[in-house]
């Protein structure tokens, strides 16, 4: 027999009187007997069922508004928790399942997938604990509740398969292993506080940067990203920022192993360092990839802020000649080991010095030998700035920096400059700084690349320009083939920058 329940609805309650409705044990009454007692209950919405059975019984029709947000949210008594207890996150949850005979398991899985339950570690199907025969099929309480709930094409599969699509439910108990690290953390947190979910993964190591409010929970937060992220075994804190230098920062700890020697793949390439002693940032990956595609065979690149190689190495690759420099010894070291790593050791000329005196000992010297050889035989000629809290400042090392006959402006090198801004219009800001920098004005002969967004207000751009003559060169004197007036040789310039059109706008 089935129980008959009411409750209100709307602003009327109503009471569905049924004489006799009894459902025979015979399986293959069952889909008439149900088809029949549900088409008399669907007159009176307020009406729901519940069979009396052990572990499952139906579900509540109810609408989709009313159903528990928080269902797989863990306990809320593991609110304010600051060592990790996993002991405390179990829980039993009501999921609506579906019963199927065993061997039409694995055909109807396939037409099931939009309905069927996904949580990390739980099985999508179990055995009925009352029928051998028989298996559950765990369905996603968000998306059913009721036998309406399945669309058309996966109600016309059950038929097909001749299966009831009565909804039952299973009592479901979750562990720790079942909860994501987001839902954990959010149930740990101050309420209404922002939760770190999110990382920069550099090999084995998750790197966080947390605010004030979480900082109670950092070991905690520590050892969930570990659980929770299969390859992750150290997760370290940011404990100030990139002021030194060397541009490397102090970091803590959390959780897991000490071993800050690592290894990463970007974009192809292999890369092994000390990430304690080094600078180095996942999310400049495809930063790394569009400047290594404007470089052509035979291109010279000079990195003035190398690191452990993420621009020289792929320009490297590409048949390029590439002079990359970094002042820290360990970067130094680094790079070094990199370039034999991907054999291209033979292709980069590696120093060990300050970016000006880099810019103005090296630098100087081979373009003064590039920039005079025959026309035929001049490559493009890249410079990369890559340190955005002071690249601008070292844009003064340029300042008649070269001798002698300037060359033609097709050849003047190229330049890529990165930096932060907090403007309001930040590729304006950028370029008005460095063109201060220069003495010059960069309106209309650069371009503006949005890099990323670091933080609230705060954006990564790169300039591109190429080094007007007039500030390379010292006691430059005019030949037929550099002069022009100045109207016009703004227009060429900007001309030559219209492939790269300021992208700052659209992304801000």
């Amino acid at each position: 027999m089935v129980m008959i329940l009411w409750r209100p609805f709307g602003f009327s309650r109503r009471l569905l009187k049924l004489e006799s409705h009894s459902i025979t044990e015979s399986k293959s009454l069952i889909p008439l007997a149900w088809t029949s007692l549900t088409q008399t209950l669907s007159k009176a919405p307020g009406i729901f069922l519940l069979g009396q059975r052990k572990r499952f019984s139906t579900m509540p029709e109810i609408e989709t508004h009313e159903r528990d947000s928080e269902l797989f949210s863990p306990p809320s008594d593991v609110r304010g928790m600051t060592k990790l207890d996993r002991t405390a996150f179990k829980k039993t949850v009501n999921i609506p399942v579906l019963k199927v005979r065993k061997e039409i398991v694995s055909r109807l899985m396939r037409s099931l997938r939009r309905a069927a339950l996904q949580r990390p570690g739980i099985k999508r199907v179990i055995e009925d604990p009352e029928d051998k025969e028989s298996r559950l099929i765990m369905l996603d309480p968000y998306k059913i509740f009721t036998h309406d709930s399945f669309e058309k094409a996966e109600l016309s599969v059950l038929e097909q398969l001749n299966v009831s699509p009565q909804i039952s439910k299973y009592n479901l108990e979750l562990t720790y292993e079942n909860f994501k690290s987001e839902e954990i953390l959010r149930a740990v947190l101050p309420e209404g506080q922002d939760v770190t979910s999110g990382f920069s993964r550099v090999g084995h190591i998750a790197h966080l940067n947390l605010r004030d409010h979480q900082l109670p929970f950092k070991h905690l937060i520590g050892q969930v990203m570990i659980d929770k992220n299969p390859g992750i075994t150290s997760v370290v804190n940011k404990i100030n920022n990139i002021d030194n230098m060397y541009r490397n920062f102090h970091m803590e700890v959390l959780s897991g192993e000490q071993n800050m020697m690592t290894k990463v793949r970007e974009n192809k390439y292999t890369y092994e360092f000390d990430f304690s002693k080094v600078y180095w940032n996942p999310r400049l990956s495809t930063e790394h990839s569009r400047i290594t595609e404007l470089l052509k065979p035979g291109d010279v690149l000079f990195d003035v802020f190398a690191g452990v190689g993420p621009f020289a190495i792929p320009v490297a690759k590409k048949n390029c000649t590439v002079f990359a420099n970094d002042l820290n010894p360990e970067s130094h070291k680094w790079l070094l080991h990199n370039c034999k790593l991907n054999k291209v050791d033979q292709k980069v000329k590696i120093f060990n010095l300050d970016g000006k005196d880099f810019l103005q000992g090296p630098v100087k010297e081979e373009l003064m030998q590039l920039l005079g050889l025959s026309k035929e035989r001049k490559p493009s000629v890249h410079i990369v700035m890559n340190l955005p809290a002071k690249a601008i400042e070292f844009l003064s090392a340029f300042k008649w920096l070269l001798d002698g006959q300037p060359c033609s402006n097709e050849f003047l090198p190229i330049v890529h400059c990165y930096s932060f801004s907090k403007d309001a219009n930040p590729a304006e800001d950028v370029r008005q700084r460095a063109g201060a920098v220069l003495g010059i004005s960069l309106e209309a002969c650069s371009s503006v690349h949005l890099v990323r967004n670091v933080a609230p207000n705060k954006e990564m751009l790169c300039i591109t320009f190429q080094i007007p003559a007039a500030v390379l060169y010292k006691n430059q004197t005019k030949n037929p083939e550099n002069h022009e007036d100045p109207p016009l040789k703004r227009q060429r310039t900007a001309e030559a920058f219209s492939d790269e059109k300021t992208q700052i706008a659209s992304n801000t």
